[in-house]
């Protein structure tokens, strides 16, 4: 769930605000967006993902609220770590480059299975 916009960090450019399915941010006129409905965060990163500067914290508890200190995330290197961990980013490896699926099962046969009608 949603925990924590960036104060420090946040650039103001209301991504996250465009970004959320929900509709859990308010926007703030000369402010950092506000977590207006947090209770409708459905945990889906969509906000992490979009934060160009890692201003976001969204913590993996859906049914949860967890109490975030900004600091002890930033030293944990836990803002933007979703966006990281899937290769969103300036100078980052996306996550497709690092699939390694394809050469563990380089051919995948499809069979076809017979239904109840066709018995």
């Amino acid at each position: 769930m949603i925990e924590l916009v960036s104060e420090s960090r946040c650039i103001k450019c209301n991504l996250c605000v465009k970004a959320c399915p929900t509709n859990v941010f308010d926007k703030v006129p000369g402010g950092a967006p506000k977590i207006a409905r947090q209770s409708d965060c459905q945990t889906c990163f969509m906000c992490e993902l979009y934060c160009p500067v890692d201003a976001l914290y969204v913590a993996p508890q859906v049914d949860a609220l967890v109490e975030v200190d900004e600091d002890a995330l930033v030293s944990a290197g836990l803002l933007g770590s979703y966006r990281e961990d899937v290769g969103w980013g300036k100078g980052r490896t996306p996550a497709a480059k690092n699939e390694m699926s394809a050469y563990y099962f380089p051919r995948l046969r499809f069979v076809d299975i017979p239904t109840t009608s066709e018995k």
